[in-house]
């Protein structure tokens, strides 16, 4: 249940969309009581209190874009760092901010930090346009943090995020495929509800 909790954690990040709904159910599902106090511990409610908090620390990152990809996964009072960003300060400030958190304990980042390439910049520039232009696919770039993120490392690229449908995440792979430059993409975009 750890691994499938940790799952959704990431899942949310990448969306900038909140998992507790799904949380909420599944502590109903227990039968949890949630009008209990939130102790630092290792109980349920304390880790539903970590997860929301560490999503909203990353999501809340002044420089976290559409091309980077910031994932955690909670353990008890624990947190793993993962994903992938364009700038190593970003790298850092995830770390600091996480760690900042009452009740965290130890936090492991290994977040990976893209190599600088002005090929990648230009490929990550085009590929925005190319998605996010299109008019079926606009609706996901008006959110604080774009529910489709693109992520170009020494050519390649990869979209992580949610959509509503599979419709949706076909024409986003269609779409990232028409970029002249690029070597492969791969369509990690996950549909909304499975």
């Amino acid at each position: 249940m750890r691994k499938l909790s940790a799952n959704l954690c990431a899942c949310a990040l990448v969306l900038g969309m909140s998992a507790l709904p799904a949380m909420a159910q599944r502590d109903r599902d227990r039968g949890a009581d949630r009008s209990t106090t939130g102790s630092v511990g290792h109980g349920p409610m304390n880790q539903d209190r970590l997860t929301r908090e560490v999503r909203h620390q990353l999501v809340m990152l002044p420089y976290y874009s559409v091309f980077d990809n910031l994932a955690y996964r909670v353990d008890g009072n624990n947190v793993t760092l993962l994903g992938e960003v364009t700038r190593p300060t970003l790298k850092s400030d995830a770390e600091a901010a996480v760690k900042s958190i009452e009740g965290v304990g130890d936090v492991r980042n290994e977040i990976q930090v893209l190599p600088p390439s002005p090929m990648d910049d230009q490929i990550r520039r085009a590929e925005f346009r190319s998605i996010y232009g299109f008019a079926d696919l606009y609706r996901y770039a008006e959110s604080a943090v774009p529910s489709i993120h693109i992520i170009v490392n020494n050519g390649r690229v990869t979209l992580v995020g949610v959509v509503d449908n599979a419709t949706d995440k076909n024409m986003a792979g269609v779409r990232a495929n028409t970029v002249p430059g690029v070597f492969g993409v791969t369509n990690n975009l996950q549909v909304q509800g499975h």
